[in-house]
């Protein structure tokens, strides 16, 4: 396998992440926004004010998205240096994105219940922002743990690039 084809796969273990959890906030993203548009119906039969904070529970599982750009990211900016270990990249990214897409996911089944619970009653809106907040941890916690696990530069080629720094001084 040439050296090109091993950092393509690098970049694959960052793409899978990115494209798992991007697909778990559009689902999640989805479901919370049906419910809402659903608590808003029913709210506006009864000639009350729509809550904003509907929207709120809406966008909340876009967030699994940004860290899914953040673990792509860091392991695109590897891909130069740590091509050996592309296999790791590739289940890192593979894992990792299967998470940030599960806490996506139940994160707007969650908010959807939240928009329905919210919408009856006018109560509890921090309530739910806080177990919503608990699913969000999921996701940060599996960020968190990829880039710990993330690959770092052979010893060889940290050296290699200090001599020649210090060679161009």
């Amino acid at each position: 396998m040439t050296q090109e084809i091993m950092q393509a796969m690098v970049s694959g273990g960052g793409y899978v992440a990115l494209g798992l959890a991007g697909l778990g906030s559009a689902w999640g993203c989805g479901a919370a926004a049906m419910a809402a548009a659903g608590a808003w119906k029913k709210i506006y039969m009864q000639n009350k004010p729509a809550p904003f904070q509907l929207l709120v529970f809406s966008g909340l599982p876009l967030s699994q998205t940004i860290y899914g750009v953040v673990l792509f990211m860091m392991i695109h900016m590897r891909a130069a240096e740590c091509y050996a270990f592309w296999p790791v990249f590739v289940f890192l990214g593979l894992f990792a994105g299967i998470a940030l897409c599960a806490s996506a996911l139940y994160q707007g089944k969650a908010a959807a219940a939240a928009c329905d619970a919210f919408a009856e009653t006018g109560k509890g809106f921090a309530n739910y922002i806080m177990v919503l907040g608990i699913i969000e941890t999921v996701a940060l916690f599996a960020l968190a743990f990829a880039i710990i696990a993330l690959p770092s530069a052979p010893a060889e080629a940290v050296v290699e690039a200090v001599e020649t720094v210090a060679q161009a001084m």
